[in-house]
């Protein structure tokens, strides 16, 4: 086979030509936006320059995380640098589009951190170990906090975990949403018991002003 060429489709080549000029533009928009941060902060720069967040689009930590493969995990993850690690994931999704009238494949990258991941699928022994490696429990990368996601999956355990390590109850979402108010369903009464004994605010408004009591009655949660 060596030295044989495959030939590409006029659409294929397209669409490869477009996802490589997005990424393109999504990293030089990620240079815009550390420029302007820096220049509204210089403490912060000064910050995020002596301690970056190294970014992963390898397919083995993905697997690794996804699927809480612990020895993986363990090999993967033996310092503060790589438990802090932005996870991007890069999936098609199609788009409208004006300029060639018909739907495209456009990709779009999604942010996250390795211990939300394990967190939300309920890998407790994985996320112990990233935070005994120096994880930042209440991280928001891509939005939500480990927290968040704990409570969302419906996973005590993890809460219970994150908790006992220093992880804030009232940490907010990018939205304003607490943890609490991620507690939507029967399964998930033992993690808002959990956040209620850690301090959690009980009429905390998220940013609709909807407190987690506004939330349970909405969804019939009555215990």
């Amino acid at each position: 086979m060596a030295g044989q060429s495959f030939p590409f489709t006029t659409s294929a080549l397209r669409s490869l030509r477009l996802q490589r000029e997005w990424l393109e533009w999504e990293d030089r928009r990620r240079a815009v936006a550390r420029r302007c941060r820096s220049h509204r902060d210089p403490a912060e720069a000064r910050v995020q320059l002596a301690k970056p967040h190294r970014r992963c689009r390898d397919p083995a930590v993905h697997s690794a995380l996804f699927a809480g493969d612990l020895q993986q995990v363990q090999a993967l993850f033996q310092d503060e640098e790589a438990a802090n690690m932005i996870v991007e994931t890069v999936s098609n999704q199609l788009a409208w589009s004006a300029e060639q009238g018909f739907w495209v494949l456009t990709p779009k990258t999604k942010q996250t951190a390795p211990l939300t991941i394990v967190a939300a699928r309920g890998y407790t022994d994985c996320a112990r170990h990233l935070i005994l490696q120096g994880a930042e429990l209440d991280a928001r990368v891509g939005g939500q906090a480990a927290l968040h996601e704990a409570c969302a999956h419906a996973r005590p355990d993890c809460v219970r975990l994150l908790l006992a390590f220093g992880a804030r109850a009232n940490v907010l979402s990018e939205e304003g949403a607490a943890p609490l108010h991620l507690c939507t369903t029967p399964e998930s009464l033992e993690c808002a018991k959990l956040l209620l004994d850690a301090g959690a605010a009980v009429n905390l408004a998220a940013g609709d002003e909807a407190t987690p009591l506004h939330v349970a009655a909405a969804r019939g949660l009555e215990a």
